[in-house]
């Protein structure tokens, strides 16, 4: 099969959208499928590109405004000549937004089928940068969406909200997780005396530093006896959150095996953004070994079991996360109970598996097509 991915972010980019475009093309390659990735340039792509599993086209991009993390890829006709010049079956595009809206334009005007990953809760980040703007937000995910053959959404509660909203064709599509990489035996004691000296609880969050994750809810938990708050990632609230959150340790950005070490380091992990599609910081907290507190809304809702593998809260609620952390801070053994069912509840939730699946779905869409046509 051959595909082109075009995709709002790829590495060296950190998010959530850049790590399942590569983890996506790294199992289509590895399965013999022909693949191109189109994606924004970025400074350090050069470097990045080359270990990729298969040819990047970078499209020329601009910083966004406030955020210059994120990159916005300027108008091109790159995309549509990348995808005529592959002789693609099938177009897939991750996250559409900007980019992959040209993406599926282009797609449609060459005929070939087009595959779209909702991972963005667009509305949600309407309702926290402007405090308004919800429904022009569902507005444009309806309108990209309902181009394509298929929507897959990462999870149950994001299904439910894309069906709510008129888009038509939805399937569901999860996330795998690298429970190899991110297991208990990562834990490291050195590192947990630099981050806790006096034996703390080691409660950690991981992710963008947003406004719209709200890492600022971890306030109360700051405030306990015997806790160490530990925060890493980075962007553009964490000056105002360090002011915030005056005791908690701010590490920065890490990935890789460091991360894992990091994640295995903690007693109980801690994700406050009520806008998650999926909320893949919580399986690799779960995968290794670490009970999960995370708000009862969006993604979280499929990966965590309450109180068999951590404790769901209300959205946007201090005080329901100082008490989640607090009531585990005083058992050791609910932690570990938790802790190892979440282990088990993600180690069959490969890349492998969940890749395998994706392919499924292309199957169904290209079937699909080629039923209409001869019709």
């Amino acid at each position: 099969m051959r595909v082109v991915i075009v995709t709002e972010s790829f590495p060296p980019d950190v998010n959530g959208v850049a790590h399942c475009a590569l983890q996506t093309v790294r199992h289509l390659v590895g399965r013999g499928h022909d693949c191109v990735v189109v994606a924004p340039a970025t400074s350090a792509a050069d470097e990045a590109d080359a270990y990729a599993p298969c040819r990047v086209v970078r499209i020329p991009s601009l910083p966004l405004p406030g955020y210059p993390q994120v990159r916005v890829a300027l108008p091109s006709r790159r995309v549509a000549a990348t995808i005529a010049e592959h002789r693609a079956d099938l177009v897939h595009l991750a996250g559409p937004f900007v980019l992959g809206v040209r993406g599926m334009a282009a797609a449609a005007r060459l005929g070939v089928p087009a595959v779209a990953v909702y991972q963005t809760d667009l509305a949600g980040y309407a309702r926290t940068y402007m405090g308004a703007g919800e429904a022009a937000a569902w507005r444009r995910i309806r309108s990209v969406h309902a181009a394509a053959d298929l929507t897959l959404a990462p999870s149950s509660a994001a299904l439910r909200d894309l069906e709510a909203h008129g888009v038509p064709r939805v399937g569901l599509w999860p996330r795998g997780v690298d429970a190899v990489r991110f297991r208990p035996d990562r834990r490291d004691e050195p590192l947990r005396r630099a981050l806790a000296p006096d034996g703390e609880l080691i409660v950690g969050y991981v992710g963008r530093l947003a406004p719209e994750k709200q890492v600022e809810l971890l306030s109360g938990a700051c405030a306990l006896d015997g806790v160490r708050v530990v925060v890493v990632g980075d962007g553009p609230s964490r000056p105002g959150l360090e002011q915030t959150l005056p005791d908690a340790v701010f590490l920065g950005r890490r990935t890789g095996d460091e991360l894992a070490q990091v994640f295995a380091s903690l007693d109980v992990f801690v994700h406050t953004g009520p806008f998650e599609t999926f909320c893949q910081t919580v399986q690799e907290a779960m995968a290794s070994g670490v009970p999960v507190v995370a708000p009862a809304a969006g993604g979280p809702l499929d990966l965590v079991a309450h109180r068999r593998t951590g404790l769901l809260v209300p959205p946007r609620d201090a005080a329901a996360v100082r008490d989640a952390v607090w009531s585990l801070s005083a058992d050791p053994g609910l932690r570990g109970a938790y802790g190892a069912a979440g282990r088990a509840a993600v180690q069959g939730r490969t890349w492998a598996a969940v890749g395998d699946r994706l392919i499924g779905h292309y199957t169904d869409v290209l079937a699909s097509r080629k039923a209409v046509l001869a019709a």
